[in-house]
């Protein structure tokens, strides 16, 4: 079974470079999810399209639980998530990859837990450092083996969508310390995180936001920087892969050993 999953965002749609690459269909208490399975170099390795094919799906109506609960049964231990995003600085150019350390959330609607009571119970579920601190190190050497411009740190906004952000709104994240901004890594990280696993959001800018950009925002625009950028991303995560320790010290897998509150 794989250990390793990815979870490709917009322009990300289908693996790549997989052998013996199959879809199948699972279910679980959360709803249906899509993955392929395949092979790279010996290793098996699970991909879902986030927002499924062809884009469908947009950021606020995916169903996280479903793909993360999907993933973790399967036996994945470590998630690599692409996403495209727009740029609060400068020095973070379109083209550039970005790995995120810390996220700000203003999310709105979504079910961002797997433990809502009952027979789950509660869970307050730290998250100090909500993206693994290896998962990234092996993503970022080998996105310096590549000679790409690779940011190892920056703090992800997570907006609602599926509308682009104000000018106004830019400006407040900017304020706040964002770096990167984008629709889709909470709640992912933060379930991920719930159940042990291991992951890394490695995101690809794609413009500037807001107020930044000296014209307006479209998502053709962001298709065509993830069109140009597909190849190395492809060759950064599966070469990733292969930097990954079989035996880490990250704490993400402590997280199971959280105490639930008994909410009977």
């Amino acid at each position: 079974m794989p250990e390793v999953a990815i979870i490709g965002g917009t322009g990300v749609y289908d693996p790549g470079l997989l052998e013996d690459a199959r879809e199948i269909a699972l279910n679980n208490e959360y709803g249906d999810t899509k993955v392929t399975i395949g092979r790279y170099e010996g290793l098996e390795v699970a991909f879902i399209p986030r927002h499924g094919a062809g884009h469908s799906v947009p950021p606020h109506l995916i169903n996280y639980r479903a793909n993360i609960k999907t993933l973790h049964n399967l036996g994945v231990k470590t998630i690599i998530a692409t996403a495209a995003v727009g740029s609060l600085r400068l020095d973070y150019k379109p083209g550039d990859f970005v790995l995120a350390d810390q996220f700000l959330d203003f999310t709105k609607t979504r079910k961002n837990t797997f433990y809502e009571g009952g027979d789950m119970g509660v869970v307050h579920c730290d998250m100090t450092v909500p993206y693994c601190p290896e998962v990234r190190e092996a993503l970022y050497q080998s996105g310096q083996q590549k000679e790409l411009t690779i940011h190892n740190g920056g703090v992800y906004v997570c907006t609602e969508g599926p509308r682009f952000e104000t000018a106004a709104e830019i400006q407040m994240f900017k304020i706040m310390g964002g770096s990167i901004i984008g629709m889709t890594s909470v709640p992912e990280v933060c379930l991920a995180r719930e159940l042990g696993m291991c992951y890394a959001n490695l995101s690809i800018v794609t413009n500037y936001a807001a107020g930044i950009s000296p014209g307006i925002l479209t998502h053709s625009e962001v298709l065509e920087i993830m069109g140009n950028s597909l190849a190395h991303v492809r060759g950064l995560i599966l070469d990733s892969v292969k930097n990954i320790k079989a035996e880490r010290k990250c704490d993400c897998p402590k997280v199971l050993n959280m105490e639930k509150v008994n909410s009977k």
